[in-house]
């Protein structure tokens, strides 16, 4: 019998502590053991981007992180960026273009896409789709994404006051 270890993990704002076998990972923490479903479990190897969540402000994928690694530390997932509004921009330009299809990866590509909004609100489109390269879409060819973000960050730049 494998020994439990206590993980307590910051998860959208609220501290969470469970008993958990060392081996398990973030996302099966996340959606087995709290129940928050919006992370996807798809390929297990940390290739198609579908369990991407935010482990103290940066982006992980959460396969290949284990809770025990987490442990004390700030998770955050789509319910908890979008319950703050922090995505409402990004959500309707994913909207407008049609950016969502199935959904199974939106989750992933909206964290990544914030991170990207915030890390280079400059971004050309070529380093969108390079940043964006990650996250896998079956549905949508990247286009109607990239041209999602690209609207996001005009926007923005076109509302930051000029010196």
């Amino acid at each position: 019998m494998v020994e439990k270890k206590q993980v307590t993990i910051c998860v959208n704002g609220t501290d969470q502590t469970r008993h958990v076998e060392p081996r398990t990972h973030l996302i099966d923490f996340i959606r087995d053991e709290l129940g928050l479903k919006s992370a996807r479990t798809a390929c297990e190897h940390g290739v198609c981007g579908a369990c991407t969540v935010r482990l103290d402000g940066d982006i992980v994928r959460g396969c290949l992180v284990l809770a025990v690694q987490a442990d004390g530390q700030d998770v955050e997932t789509i319910d908890g960026a979008s319950d703050r509004g922090d995505l409402t921009d990004l959500q309707a330009a994913f909207h407008a273009h049609n950016a969502l299809q199935c959904g199974f990866c939106t989750s992933g590509m909206l964290l990544t896409a914030s991170s990207l909004l915030a890390e280079k609100p400059q971004a050309t489109r070529d380093e969108v789709r390079e940043y964006m390269s990650g996250n896998y879409c079956r549905c949508t060819g990247y286009q109607s994404i990239v041209d999602a973000v690209c609207e996001v960050l005009e926007a923005r730049r076109q509302s930051v006051p000029q010196e």
